[in-house]
């Protein structure tokens, strides 16, 4: 059976802030806690959504984690029952959108953060009761205002998925004059996040036909536009695109990921100093060529539909040009070379496969990877 589910409002457009109040009022939020990190606050962003929330009473949490983590919802959680807030209000990119679809759980639910994991069978645990969200992305790239999922550390060390249509904001309000701030090297960072969302969905072997053209618009608007966004930041149409294929990726997959974020999601587990769509960026180009062979992907030409949205000219079947289509993209947005260039190495290796074998989006690659493929990807990255 194929379930296909788009339930989230969305508001695209300059200036979509302003309506926060009428959101909150829409979701039963009397007294919402805005959830936010530190450099949005510094960068202004923050204020612009304080501002708009009018006649609104509110608390404020603005010390989101770059990688959300378990510590970090408790505290969160803390103020939410301090302050007698009744939803949440995410100001931010994907981690403060996630961290707070965490504080929705655990701020109604018990026990540890871990029992509501994915890979711990936890999604069905996970109720109705948890707070109303609603999700205002000042990055485009992770899309989570309109997944039904969140990344965090929890308090062992693993990076873990938690997933449940409970967790769907109940709006998303896109507004891009909220990421004109964001410095060229997080646009071209969330931008390759953005794009390896539409990829490796459309790569996924679910049946879902609208989730596929919904992930090869999102594709082809996020190539043409993501190195007018970084190049120029105030470039109001550009950010409008990215923000349309961030939310168009996170659309699409609810098909599943692949090989590339089970490899992000360990090694950002190993060290949570690397951008999870950095990683994302690094990891595409070896994956694509891990997943060429697969007979799904040749008999629907999902590499050749890939390449004509980004606007190859041909792609052969074992997906060279597309991999090299996306080292050049990574390489004229200024990203790193490699992952030795980010400070990974090989000792990590074995860690970072053992968190891979482990993750959600291992099974729903289009091709199953054993442990010698995932450290073959990780040197083909290197």
């Amino acid at each position: 059976m194929a379930r296909i589910l788009y339930l989230t409002q969305i508001d695209i457009e300059a200036g979509a802030v302003r309506l926060l109040p009428a959101e909150c009022e829409r979701a039963g939020m009397r007294r919402p806690l805005i959830v936010s990190d530190r450099g949005v606050r510094a960068a202004g962003v923050l204020q612009m959504a304080l501002d708009a929330m009018g006649d609104v009473p509110y608390a404020v949490f603005d010390d989101t984690p770059s990688n959300p983590t378990e510590a970090a919802v408790r505290a969160a959680v803390d103020l939410v029952r301090r302050e007698g807030c009744d939803g949440l209000v995410a100001v931010g990119g994907g981690s403060s959108i996630d961290l707070a679809k965490a504080v929705a759980i655990a701020a109604t639910h018990d026990g540890p953060l871990k029992t509501y994991a994915t890979i711990e069978g936890g999604s069905p645990k996970i109720t109705e009761r948890v707070l109303p969200l609603i999700a205002v992305p000042t990055t485009a790239g992770t899309g989570s205002e309109v997944a039904r999922g969140a990344i965090v550390i929890v308090d062992d060390g693993r990076k873990l998925g938690f997933h449940s249509w409970h967790l769907l904001p109940k709006a998303a309000l896109l507004d891009p004059e909220l990421t004109l701030a964001l410095p060229p090297g997080l646009t071209a960072a969330t931008g390759m996040d953005a794009i390896a969302h539409c990829m490796e969905t459309f790569m996924a072997p679910a049946v879902n036909p609208p989730a596929d053209g919904i992930a090869l618009d999102g594709l082809a608007r996020g190539w043409a536009h993501v190195e007018l966004a970084t190049r120029n930041g105030q470039d109001l149409n550009a950010r409008w695109q990215m923000l349309s294929a961030s939310m168009q990726g996170a659309m699409a997959f609810q098909k599943g990921l692949g090989c590339v974020h089970s490899l992000s999601h360990s090694l950002g587990g190993v060290d949570p100093r690397l951008h999870h769509g950095t990683l994302n960026a690094m990891f595409l180009p070896a994956v694509v060529l891990f997943n060429a062979p697969t007979a799904s992907i040749q008999s629907e030409q999902r590499l050749q539909r890939m390449a004509h949205a980004v606007g190859l000219p041909a792609c052969d079947s074992q997906g060279q040009a597309l991999a090299q289509a996306l080292r050049d993209l990574n390489a004229r947005l200024g990203l790193p070379s490699g992952l030795a260039a980010m400070g990974v190495n090989q000792a990590m290796f074995e860690r970072v496969i053992d968190g891979a074998m482990a993750d959600h989006c291992h099974k729903t690659n289009p091709r199953i990877a054993t442990r010698d493929d995932y450290r073959q990807m990780l040197l083909d990255s290197l």
